[in-house]
């Protein structure tokens, strides 16, 4: 039987507390809910809290809020705050995190590299890295140093919903991207693939935005030691747009559903929002209605 009519594992939410959820973040949501019905998965809440600086209790509190006013149910994972800070925090997760940096290591993929952004900005005309510290032998063990990853030009693959298969090049913005950061801590792309591993994710929705991530993340996975990355199918959606062709930020209060919920708009109000983004023909006042209505329109 084909993987598309076959019965997915598991899928997931993964917000990043660095702002207050918005209506992309819930389309994202909604679409991942629907397909898990679809494709009789569960999801996982997984909150990806590892950036520190910009994490903010708040922005916790606020996605238990949010996925309980819009009734979005989820089967693994945090149930609160609380449960989420003492045992499913990525801290909580750091020694996995590790071996796979030391995997990479012993393997020489990686290389130190001191620049700072404002750096690359001043020495790159599209604010790419170039490259600028890959011949240095800089020390890995220097201080204050990112670990980048050694890319090359190999084309990568992975399964898509829509596609069958999706076949690319690493972006020209992912080429020797960052896997540990300065503070010594694991950087996104990297964090996110273990964890998809470790928690035996094999449908991952995101918005298009994410494609150069999903790409990247496919690169990385294929230079770990054997793990079932290549086993996940992705999904990538159209983003809700601002103006202007830019995609809803969490620094746009306006569009947060807490800023939405302050000037009055309920549940039923936000589901209409984005059942009239996606083009339904019936009005979308909840979640199994998104769920029939997206199905339908899928096929």
């Amino acid at each position: 039987m084909p993987k598309t009519q076959a019965t997915y594992q598991l899928t997931r939410f993964a917000p990043t507390p660095s702002g207050y959820l918005h209506l992309g973040n819930i389309l994202s949501f909604l679409i991942t809910s629907s397909l898990a019905k679809k494709h009789h998965s569960k999801i996982l809440l997984r909150i990806d809290d590892l950036d520190q600086s910009r994490v903010r209790q708040a922005y916790i509190e606020d996605i238990f809020i949010t996925l309980d006013f819009l009734e979005i149910p989820w089967d693994l994972g945090p149930k609160n705050q609380k449960e989420f800070s003492q045992e499913f925090s990525q801290i909580h997760r750091l020694e996995s995190y590790k071996k796979a940096l030391e995997s990479l290591k012993e393997k020489q993929l990686l290389f130190a590299c001191e620049c700072s952004r404002k750096q690359i900005a001043n020495i790159s005309t599209n604010a790419q890295y170039p490259g600028t510290c890959l011949n240095r032998k800089i020390d890995l063990k220097e201080e204050n140093t990112n670990w980048r990853l050694i890319t090359n030009g190999h084309s990568i693959q992975f399964k898509s919903l829509e596609s069958g298969v999706y076949n690319s090049f690493l972006p020209d913005n992912m080429q020797h991207f960052v896997v540990r950061k300065k503070t010594s801590l694991p950087a996104y792309q990297l964090a996110s693939v273990i964890d998809d591993i470790n928690f035996g994710v094999d449908l991952i929705v995101r918005g298009q935005d994410l494609l150069d991530s999903s790409l990247a993340q496919s690169y990385l996975s294929s230079l770990l030691p054997s793990n079932s990355f290549s086993d996940i199918t992705f999904k990538h959606h159209q983003l809700i747009m601002h103006s202007k062709n830019k995609k809803l930020s969490k620094s746009k209060g306006a569009t947060s559903i807490q800023g939405l919920r302050k000037m009055g708009k309920s549940k039923a109000d936000i589901y209409l929002l984005l059942g009239d983004f996606m083009g339904f023909k019936e009005p979308i006042l909840c979640l199994e209605d998104f769920e029939k209505a997206y199905i339908e329109k899928a096929g």
